[in-house]
């Protein structure tokens, strides 16, 4: 029997973690079940050796050549390097995943702005932007002409053109199954399997806030000295930091069959019960009742759910999540509240934020959040002592010693440190394909100052003028 070729993955992780990745072992899946290649994913932190990584993928790949997808970079200056020097060294590498058209593209009109972030297309063979299956076509064509026919492809031509292909819609017969003991981590011997005690299920594609577009005028940032009361006038797609939000949108739910056998492929614990997993939908409460009662007429005993959730569509969802948690206590299933995007207690900064929310929102939820503690104690968990981490975006452009004051005061009078807040915040991060990218970009050409660039990410604190 022929040997099959093989393919890799590689991903960015943090050091001593535990957790799935969903979009890439998905997509691994995906091509081992589909394509002539088997294929893993390598979870790699910043502390990883990129010897001992090259090394791992040598041995791997042996005499073949290396075919290396990257996936969920986090925007990771080094592991951007490390794809150039593997295809110098005559690898098949291939960006894909969230905004890798863009990442590839560069920065929208950096060609007359050389500051601007100038895209990756001599670090990656080409990039593949959309569902994972296209990457079906493109590995069964690699030996032909035809794989510059595939669905999402984008690549640059012999004479230097940019072509790209349109992308395909997901179908969610690819969405049923993940394999996910398909991950490795970085060992001194070599490549190490990696166990996931924490998964992620998929319910939803994209964000319903980023389906309707909302003008909305975000303030100058306050370095700017003397104009910060300008705005800058936008239209935009979810929240304004939100690079998902611009590259998805809003596709909506799957079906929950297709739910339920993501759940049925989750690792089992030691108790036969399926590991925590977290629940991808930012409105998951309404739907949650009738998920419980699926997962159990199908006989699948889930340990813990992770939900991730806006203030404003948490509150909006009491009703039904009252019904779910007397479900979940009947059922010896926990509901962790995993995060909620609070970002911020300042008005203005939400404002900024584009959040379509205010801090009294945030305040109500963090209320109800605590009432139903006290009312289902052992099947309810939204503390920071439980696991959960909740978003809290800090600094920011627009921080003022006022607002810096008004944030501590209402931390304080709500004692919000002990439950709520993270144990660090964080800082806002600017990706150049998100609404504020093109914000900073007004600026920019308005007030004559350049901003630096980090890779794909704008570093909004640090300007000079032209």
């Amino acid at each position: 029997m022929k040997a099959k070729k093989k393919m890799a993955i590689i991903a960015s992780y943090f050091a001593d973690e535990t957790y799935g990745l969903l979009g890439p072992q998905m997509a691994a899946t995906v091509i081992q079940e589909n394509t002539p290649y088997d294929c893993i994913v390598i979870a790699v932190t910043r502390e990883d050796d990129k010897t001992l990584l090259k090394r791992a993928l040598a041995d791997y790949f042996g005499v073949e050549r290396p075919i290396i997808g990257f996936s969920t970079l986090s925007g990771r200056e080094d592991l951007f390097s490390f794809a150039k020097e593997c295809k110098t060294e005559g690898a098949l590498t291939i960006l894909a995943g969230p905004q890798a058209d863009v990442d590839c593209l560069g920065e929208n009109n950096w060609q007359n702005h050389p500051h601007r972030f100038q895209g990756l297309t001599e670090n990656f063979s080409f990039s593949l932007h959309g569902p994972a299956e296209q990457a079906k076509y493109l590995l069964q064509h690699l030996d032909k002409n035809a794989w510059k026919d595939t669905p999402g492809l984008l690549y640059v031509s012999k004479n230097n053109r940019i072509i790209q292909n349109p992308k395909n819609t997901w179908k969610e017969k690819y969405l049923r199954k993940v394999k996910w003991s398909n991950i490795y981590r970085i060992g001194k011997a070599g490549l190490v399997s990696h166990k996931i005690t924490t998964g992620q299920v998929l319910q939803q594609i994209g964000c319903p806030y980023a389906a309707q577009e909302k003008r909305v005028e975000i303030d100058y940032p306050v370095p700017i000295a003397g104009i910060d009361t300008q705005k800058v006038k936008l239209s935009l797609k979810g929240c304004s930091f939100c690079d998902v939000a611009v590259d998805k949108g809003f596709y909506g739910q799957l079906d929950t069959e297709t739910v339920v056998e993501q759940i049925r492929c989750l690792p089992d614990t030691s108790e036969g019960m399926k590991i925590p997993f977290e629940l991808i939908n930012e409105n998951p409460i309404p739907g949650l009742p009738r998920l419980l009662q699926q997962t159990r007429e199908s006989g699948i005993r889930l340990s813990q759910i992770n939900l991730i959730v806006r203030a404003d569509w948490f509150l909006r969802g009491e009703k039904n999540l009252r019904r779910a948690l007397v479900l979940a206590r009947s059922l010896g299933v926990r509901i962790l509240l995993s995060s909620v995007g609070f970002e911020s207690f300042d008005d203005r900064i939400l404002r900024n934020l584009n959040k379509g929310l205010n801090v009294e929102t945030n305040l109500q939820a963090i209320h109800l959040m605590r009432q139903l503690k006290e009312e289902f104690p052992q099947v309810w968990g939204y503390a920071r002592s439980e696991g959960a981490i909740h978003g809290f975006i800090h600094p920011t452009p627009w921080d003022t010693e006022e607002s810096s004051a008004n944030i501590q005061r209402v931390l304080s009078l709500h004692t919000l440190p002990p439950d709520i807040l993270p144990e660090h915040s964080i800082p806002l991060i600017i990706h150049h394909a998100s609404g504020l990218g093109d914000w900073i970009r007004k600026v920019e050409r308005r007030e004559g100052v350049q901003f630096k660039r980090y890779g794909s990410i704008i570093g909004w604190w640090h300007e000079e003028k032209r």
